[in-house]
């Protein structure tokens, strides 16, 4: 299957990121990991596949389950860096919806925010049921819409300053979109032939150093981060002084912000 201008653009936008995506939005991303592993019934002697592993979150908590884990990433900087922090994982470059694995080869996959990475949504979820045994589980998270208060803040300080999004920046193509609700996201996952799904809303508080939420878009970490980096040396300034403006919604006396967050958790059974 043919990779799309979505897949292209991701691709771009990725590249040689990992080290600033560890520094800032990689401990957010962390936070549902337990919860994936555990909804993908992993444990002793699973064998589980890891898609979108970034910088290992997941697969390092699954070898810490006592699973054997295979780790695959789209963006090499990312394999690389995972390699390094969980030597007790294998670690491949490869892209949905393309997976150099067998049919039925893992007992688990696990995709942690991975589908909001990928053109074709619907293609992702059948490869990752095709590499999964019968009877094997699959659980995966994106972010939820409608976003929690603490996910526009960026977005809210780039449309205050009057910025806009750049073209080399596609929206997924409406054909291949879905709805970012619970049933959404269970209808997709019911569409490629899994079974017994389950989806359910997560709410979580992050809290991180204004400067340190700012320094990973400012790094060009993410759509938001390309963003960003598209405009003009004034207009970043301009996004700057609204985000520092709007931070003092959530930020204590130490500049420390707490960030409301709400994403997708779903499992199903093959």
């Amino acid at each position: 299957m043919e990779f799309t201008a979505f897949d292209a653009s991701e691709r771009r936008i990725w590249a040689g990121r990992a080290q600033a995506y560890a520094d800032g939005f990689a401990t957010l991303c962390a936070h549902p990991v337990p919860r994936l592993l555990d909804a993908a019934r992993v444990r002793q002697g699973v064998r589980v596949l890891d898609v979108g592993t970034g910088t290992g979150a997941a697969a390092a908590a699954a070898c810490e389950r006592g699973a054997a884990v295979t780790g695959v990433d789209a963006e090499i900087s990312m394999v690389e860096l995972a390699a390094r922090a969980v030597p007790a994982a294998e670690m491949h470059l490869a892209a949905l919806p393309q997976l150099p694995f067998s049919d039925g080869m893992f007992d688990a996959v696990t995709g942690n925010f991975v589908l909001n990475h990928v053109g074709r949504p619907q293609a992702a979820l059948a490869e990752l049921r095709r590499v999964v045994r019968p009877g094997g589980r699959l659980a995966v998270t994106i972010w939820a819409a409608p976003a929690a208060a603490g996910q526009t803040l960026l977005a809210r300080a780039v449309e205050a300053a009057g910025a806009v999004r750049p073209s080399h920046v596609p929206a997924l193509a409406p054909g291949d979109d879905f709805p970012r609700t619970e049933r959404g996201l269970a209808d997709l996952i019911t569409s490629v032939g899994l079974k017994d799904v389950v989806c359910e809303r997560l709410h979580w508080d992050h809290r991180t150093p204004a400067e340190e939420w700012w320094g990973g878009a400012a790094a060009g970490v993410g759509a938001i981060g390309q963003t960003l980096a598209s405009q003009p040396h004034h207009t970043v300034a301009e996004i700057k002084r609204h985000f520092d403006l709007l931070s003092t919604e959530f930020a204590d006396s130490t500049g420390q912000l707490t960030l409301p967050h709400t994403a997708l958790l779903a499992h199903a059974r093959r």
